[in-house]
């Protein structure tokens, strides 16, 4: 029997992205921005007069190294690969510098994973899986299985997308 495929986005879905983000942002700019305040909303629209500082925060080839671990996942994911062939799939062609964080960041958060199921990509389309776990619903638009919108502060008016809001639900949802 085939088992179906999984992919899952890292930033924002396994990897605690907006924390981090947030911390420096506010100790450069003497700012106070909470989570709440990004509400439907990304840092960068927040304060566009800011938008490449902000984006170049990403640009650190470390950035992405120290990421806290998103609540669940580690635990729900080794679940799901018992019944499921599990790909982590990034659009890291946004920020090439990130490739070697990223896969040294994976390996030790998810060891329990084939590193030859990481996938560093630009378009998602070409992601040939039954199921996209993912925080930015324009990944799928041209995907061709069933998108997971994992709820993230600038999704939240984000309608007509099944939704999970954590780990627990995709648990949940794919082995209820």
């Amino acid at each position: 029997m085939v088992m179906k495929r999984i992919a899952i986005d890292m930033d924002e879905v396994i990897a605690d992205f907006i924390p981090k983000h947030l911390a420096l942002f506010n100790r450069d700019y003497n700012e106070n921005i909470t989570v709440e305040d990004l509400k439907g909303k990304k840092l960068r629209e927040l304060r566009p007069q800011l938008k490449e500082e902000i984006m170049n925060y990403l640009t650190e080839p470390t950035y992405f190294r120290d990421l806290a671990v998103m609540k669940d996942s580690q635990e729900v994911i080794k679940e799901l690969s018992e019944h499921y062939e599990i790909f982590i799939t990034t659009a890291a062609m946004e920020f090439p510098t990130s490739f070697t964080a990223k896969y040294e960041w994976l390996k030790e958060h998810f060891s329990f994973l084939n590193d030859m199921n990481f996938v560093f990509c630009g378009d998602k389309s070409i992601i040939n899986a039954d199921y996209l776990i993912d925080d930015n619903v324009r990944h799928f638009k041209r995907f061709s299985g069933q998108g997971i919108l994992f709820t993230s502060p600038h999704n939240i008016n984000e309608t007509g997308y099944v939704r999970v809001n954590n780990w627990q639900k995709v648990r949940n949802y794919f082995l209820k």
